[in-house]
């Protein structure tokens, strides 16, 4: 029995892991004053003011990170 609630706590576990997501594509417009991303498929993105911004550039390609609920910028990787 301590194996199966053992089991089923660590599963549990690994799948709110996985929630966290990310977004990926070219950079279609960049506001650095209001910190917005807009991707080439029309998605923007506000990045919050305690998340670094690397210098970013119309035209790259990045990975917007998000948090488990997909509902704050966590990190922008290029």
């Amino acid at each position: 029995m301590k194996t199966l609630i053992l089991t089923a706590a660590s599963l549990a576990f690994m799948s709110g892991v996985a929630l966290a997501s990310s977004s990926n594509g070219m950079i279609a417009k960049f506001n650095p004053y209001t910190r917005v991303v807009t991707l080439d498929g029309g998605k923007s993105f506000t990045i919050p003011r305690d998340v670094p911004l690397p210098a970013l550039q119309v035209g790259e390609q990045v990975s917007i990170q998000l948090n488990d609920e997909g509902d704050r910028v966590t990190d922008v990787l290029r």
